[in-house]
């Protein structure tokens, strides 16, 4: 059995419906489904009213099962080293680097425990891959 986590932008889509996650649950069909920290974090950072109730029930059973991802510094130090290699390669200036640094972070310590991340961003997912041993998945929604 193995290990995946989904990416703020599949919840997004989901909770806006946007997707009714049949294609989600296809691609995560017998694994054990964990939350990163970040995405919670981001999630509550863009909710408000039913939206944060959406991310208060999430968030939930993951706590309750052990199975949200926190950093560690380990990842942290993980994440400037690949925003590093992606600005070297892809000229991603400042403003670039940041919008990519939680994403960075989900990619390293995702990486660094072998939990594959289902995303509906490919562009980034697919960069920071090239840097480090992350598994991840697209999804279209």
């Amino acid at each position: 059995m193995g290990f995946a986590l989904l990416d703020s932008s599949v919840y997004v889509a989901v909770a806006r419906g946007y997707s009714s996650g049949e294609e989600v649950d296809r691609l995560t069909s017998g694994l054990t489904l964990w939350l990163s920290a970040v995405v919670l974090q981001e999630l509550y950072a863009g909710a408000t009213g039913e939206g944060r109730r959406f991310v208060e029930t999430l968030e939930r059973p993951f706590l309750e099962s052990e199975l949200l991802l926190v950093p560690q510094l380990s990842d942290w130090i993980t994440a400037g080293k690949l925003l590093a290699m992606v600005a070297a390669k892809y000229g991603y200036e400042i403003i670039g680097r940041n919008r990519l640094a939680n994403d960075a972070l989900i990619a390293a310590s995702a990486a660094r425990v072998g939990i594959k991340v289902v995303t509906a961003n490919g562009r980034d997912f697919s960069r920071l891959a090239e840097f480090c041993n992350l598994s991840w998945q697209l999804v279209s929604l």
